[in-house]
């Protein structure tokens, strides 16, 4: 009952309020006071034992209300769109409703996905094929030319694979030649999303396979930067790598993404300095996607890629839209942190998204020992300050 009144009457709330709103499920309601104030109502003596189910009830917190966990599961739908079903409570609804599902996966994967999968052959084949000859031929204007009709006609084609509606606007702010482009970073289409209104030199580390391939065959026809996995260990070596390539301003624009990990869609997480360090001009752009077609949304540490792409790939469509900001640089009173916060913020408010400080990296990182160690030191001190109060 509670479903079917949510998809026929939709959710009142706005967006913005729900993407700001913990995604609690009534088990457990955060409680904000200190450890401090917590432990010492209980007691003002040494340790006792009832002092643990106060840390075992922030771990719960901490996991059920997270705010950085939930941003690696795919984004909650106001209503269902006939794919995957992204709330627990949605069950069966009606005979009529099934019957439309059954025609959809039938349209979504006995025609769709063999037209995208043949669409995808043709634009992989032809990068693939395109910038190799383009590669044979010397340095030159025509070169160059020849490159980025490549890069664009392949890049729409690959689009075309993917039922993409992408909107770009603003585009009088389109990133320049030896300038950097930064974008918040939902999934690895980002980059073909960009490069359908433009050419980038793309930064990455070197892979075998398929994409192993087509870097191999890329990097021929384009100013790419790829970099073997030793080498991206090394942080002065890339910073250099990047700084040469910006300081010649006939090459592209870099196409970073400063997150480092793909996130949700509802928000933008800390953006690390490296890329604000190299200097030049920094060309902040937003992508949205709309969920209501497709999840766009990469959760590498649920699916594989062949598993992600299958996903894309059956899905309605690829619906976003794409801002261009203008150029920001960096201000004398400015360190890399503090530029890159500026940016990050830009990016969030123009996409609709919320800022979070926190690392993407935490997706897959351990807590650090450090941190368990602070709140150990806290309550010695507590108990220490207790005791000798008594």
């Amino acid at each position: 009952q509670w479903a079917t009144i949510r998809i026929e009457k939709g959710v009142k709330k706005p967006q913005q309020q729900m993407l700001k709103t913990p995604s609690s499920n009534g088990i457990i309601e955060r409680d904000e006071t200190p450890m401090e104030k917590e432990v010492a109502r209980l007691h003002r003596a040494n340790f006792e034992f009832s002092d643990i189910f106060y840390f075992c009830r922030k771990g719960f917190e901490a996991i059920v209300e997270d705010e950085v966990t939930q941003r690696f599961s795919s984004e909650e739908l106001l209503s269902w769109n006939l794919l995957t079903r992204t709330n627990v409570n949605f069950h069966y609804i009606s005979l009529r409703l099934t019957v439309v599902w059954v025609i959809g996966v039938i349209v979504r994967y006995c025609f769709l996905l063999p037209l995208r999968f043949t669409l995808a052959a043709i634009g992989i084949t032809s990068m693939i094929v395109g910038t190799t000859l383009v590669g044979q031929l010397p340095n030159s204007s025509l070169k160059n030319y020849l490159s980025e009709v490549v890069h664009l006609t392949c890049s729409r084609i690959l689009v075309r694979a993917l039922s993409g509606t992408i909107h770009y606007h603003n585009k009088e702010n389109r990133p320049q030649k030896g300038g950097i482009c930064v974008a918040n970073h939902t999934s690895p289409i980002d980059a073909i999303i960009l490069t359908n209104d433009g050419c980038y030199a793309m930064v990455g580390q070197v892979h075998g396979g398929l994409m192993g391939v087509i870097q191999r065959a890329t990097v021929k026809a384009c100013p790419h930067v790829w970099f073997e996995r030793s080498e991206m260990k090394d942080r002065h070596l890339v910073t250099k790598r990047l700084r040469e390539h910006v300081a010649d301003k006939s090459k592209l624009p870099i196409l970073i993404f400063p997150e480092g990990t793909c996130i949700n869609n509802t928000s933008v997480m800390m953006f690390r300095k490296g890329s604000f360090e190299i200097g030049g001009t920094i060309y902040p752009v937003a992508i949205k996607y709309d969920p209501q077609f497709g999840d766009a949304f990469w959760n590498s540490s649920k699916y594989n890629i062949v598993s992600y792409l299958l996903r894309i790939m059956t899905s309605w469509a690829i619906v976003c839209n794409v801002w261009y900001l203008p150029p920001m640089v960096r201000e004398k009173d400015e360190d890399a942190v503090q530029f890159a916060n500026r940016v990050r913020s830009a990016i969030a408010r123009q996409g609709g998204l919320t800022e979070l400080p926190w690392d993407g990296g935490l997706k897959r990182a351990k807590v650090k020992d450090s941190f368990k160690e602070e709140q150990q030191k806290n309550y010695s001190k507590m108990l220490v300050r207790n005791g000798s109060v008594g």
